[in-house]
């Protein structure tokens, strides 16, 4: 599973990074953006800045796609 966030959309609420931290994170501009690892897609962001999801987190990276009251979370197969 592959994640994007859409940053024109974004609240900046933190749902995303609260429910699931290995997948998003927000940065010092209050977006959310998503990562791998250590590396934060953040250049370019939306749908440029696609991550994957790491194992036995989807079910939290869903739920933070239902949660977030921007509906900017966007995920791929």
């Amino acid at each position: 599973m592959k994640v994007w966030i859409d940053q024109d959309l974004c609240t900046g609420d933190g749902l995303c990074e609260e429910i699931a931290p290995d997948v998003f994170t927000l940065l010092d501009d209050g977006l959310a953006y998503v990562r791998e690892g250590a590396t934060v897609f953040s250049e370019p962001g939306g749908p440029s800045g696609v991550a994957l999801v790491p194992a036995g987190q989807e079910e939290a990276t869903i739920e933070s796609a239902e949660e977030c009251p921007g509906e900017c979370i966007f995920m791929e197969a």
